[in-house]
């Protein structure tokens, strides 16, 4: 029985050893990769554009932005594309790692176009502990609360210092 577990423990073992050959092969060969975020962009909008797995600078061009580089290992820029652009066009953004490959990845100008691009508004956190005080003192809504206030507190008094008939024990 354990010559049989032992065999078929093997037999799994080399079986996903030789699966996995051809794909850290591809691996070695493909170790360069590139991408642009969004791929669909306004004109006058900007794209980050990452590039991952080249030892040396990657340089990225394309007819709608300034070149940009890229550091060795792995990195991100953002680049602006020119208010000029061609609307619903397809440009080609490359990719070229120094002394290696050169990937290429598509990026379309939407047709419609930022008249006036603002940027992502920042969060702020809410105006806590101003409570009514943003308001004027209004003398006459203070004078009714005061009444208001007081009559509740009386009527509080005299329904619980009201004596009870004797009848009613």
């Amino acid at each position: 029985m354990t010559a049989i577990r032992t065999a078929s423990a093997a037999a799994l073992g080399l079986t996903a050893l030789l699966l996995s050959a051809p794909a850290a092969v591809a691996g070695d060969n493909d170790s360069f990769q590139v991408s642009v975020a969004p791929t669909t962009i306004a004109a006058g909008g900007q794209v980050t554009l990452y590039a991952s797995g080249c030892s040396k600078i990657t340089t990225v061009s394309a007819g709608i932005f300034d070149t940009v580089t890229i550091d060795s290992g792995s990195g991100q820029k953002t680049a602006t594309v020119d208010w000029d652009a061609k609307q619903a066009a397809l440009y080609t953004v490359k990719f070229k790692c120094d002394g290696g490959p050169t990937r290429s990845v598509d990026l379309t100008i939407a047709s419609g176009r930022q008249d006036n691009p603002q940027p992502p508004p920042v969060p702020h956190g809410v105006k806590a502990g101003v409570g009514g005080s943003l308001a004027g003192f209004d003398l006459h809504e203070i004078g009714l609360g005061a009444a208001l206030i007081v009559g509740a507190m009386g009527g509080a008094y005299y329904f619980s210092r009201r004596r009870t008939g004797e009848g009613d024990a």
